[in-house]
């Protein structure tokens, strides 16, 4: 791995393993596919592709923190408006 990238890598994977501990499946099924995702890719060399797989990392992050908060959207939802489904 590239030594100016290394540190966003592993910025990515803390990030992931923070966001992960929320994970509808559980936070170990999340912790193990996201471990043999960066060791499936651990040998990676080329700077371009490391950056790839970095964005792809991000837009992972983007639709974990949307599926969180639909989540509480609808938790709240449920809350605030179960009497309009009831009446329905």
């Amino acid at each position: 791995m590239a030594s100016p990238l290394r540190g966003e890598v592993l910025n990515l994977y803390k990030n992931l393993l923070y966001l992960g501990r929320e994970y509808p499946k559980g936070a170990d099924y999340f912790r193990s596919r996201l471990k043999a995702a960066f060791l499936k890719n651990k040998d990676v060399k080329d700077p371009e592709k490391i950056k790839q797989l970095i964005s792809r990392g991000e837009f992972v992050i983007k639709e974990l923190e949307a599926l969180y908060y639909l989540r509480k959207y609808r938790a709240m939802k449920q809350r605030y408006y179960e009497d309009d489904n009831k009446n329905k």
